[in-house]
């Protein structure tokens, strides 16, 4: 497969923290180091892409503290703001097993997440794998939970993680500050605890 996009709707938005997972490394206000991928190459391409389905925190992140983002596909009348990195599928398998808490260097069966649209391969954070569709020929690969959006309680992220995403979504270009200021705090579980001008104040501090 010559090369997929890694749709990151997280903290891997943000170039620095994505850097961490392809050549090793500890990103600023994380708890963890991560080894990097075997191929530590940047990716070819960024693109910033909206995508259907919803962004929702959920669960309690031991990097970052508070509630991590997923994504569910499945949510009708939603769209996702993310950026698309073009990678080889070696480094979407890495940067996916790491995710998953598990040792890089095992390739995934990407193909048959492309033909069957998900594969599932744990019952836990980003243990499923999505294809969300193709840009310019290649199919764009997430990974998320394999629940939907309401089948688990929401929690608010932290301001170190929401600073993180605020910061990769503005620096990908069609959206500006005030824009993902009230994008990340509407989302499900950062709606109520963080406002706009909350979020747009943790940019100003980044």
């Amino acid at each position: 497969m010559d090369g997929v996009w890694y749709v990151a709707y997280g903290s891997n938005t943000e170039p620095g923290r994505l850097e961490c997972y392809l050549r090793g490394g500890r990103p600023p206000g994380a708890s963890r180091t991560y080894p990097g991928c075997r191929d530590g190459a940047a990716p070819r391409e960024t693109r910033a892409v909206a995508v259907p389905g919803a962004v929702y925190f959920a669960t309690r992140s031991p990097v970052w503290g508070g509630g991590r983002a997923f994504h569910d596909p499945y949510a009708d009348g939603e769209t996702t703001w993310a950026r698309a990195h073009l990678v080889t599928a070696g480094q979407f398998c890495d940067i996916a097993a790491q995710e998953m808490y598990r040792d890089a260097g095992r390739d995934l069966d990407l193909a048959a997440v492309v033909r069957e649209g998900r594969q599932v391969l744990g019952g836990g954070r980003y243990e499923t794998v999505a294809c969300l569709g193709f840009l310019a020929g290649r199919p764009m690969l997430t990974f998320t939970a394999p629940w939907r959006m309401g089948a688990v309680p929401w929690r608010a992220p932290s301001a170190a993680y929401l600073r993180c995403l605020a910061r990769g979504l503005v620096g990908a270009g069609p959206w500006g500050a005030p824009a993902v200021a009230a994008y990340l705090a509407g989302r499900p579980g950062a709606a109520g605890h963080w406002t706009r001008g909350r979020v747009l104040d943790l940019l100003v501090r980044a």
